[in-house]
């Protein structure tokens, strides 16, 4: 299945308490609840950006889980491969 990154622009994400990312990620799963096909795998916070990871059959849902949350989608990319360290040997 197909696996996407997404920019999601936050102003001040990196200054979000933990409580507020808790509140965030808990809001992620109830939406995830109605999107069984749509996997969340993990995200990185950055100083105005969210950057997601997620397993979807298509950008459709990716872009729909964002509607739902009410998260910005800002940029959504399929990711084509994936390299490492160990690509180099």
């Amino acid at each position: 299945m197909p696996k996407f990154v997404i920019e999601r622009e936050i102003p001040g994400a990196g200054t979000l308490s933990e409580r507020d990312l808790k509140a965030i990620s808990q809001k992620s799963r109830k939406v995830l609840r109605d999107l069984p096909e749509v996997q969340w795998l993990q995200s990185y916070v950055t100083g105005d950006k969210i950057y997601c990871v997620y397993i979807a059959p298509n950008e459709e849902l990716i872009r729909e889980h964002a509607r739902q949350g009410g998260f910005p989608a800002n940029s959504v990319s399929q990711v084509m491969n994936i390299i490492d360290p160990t690509t180099a040997e």
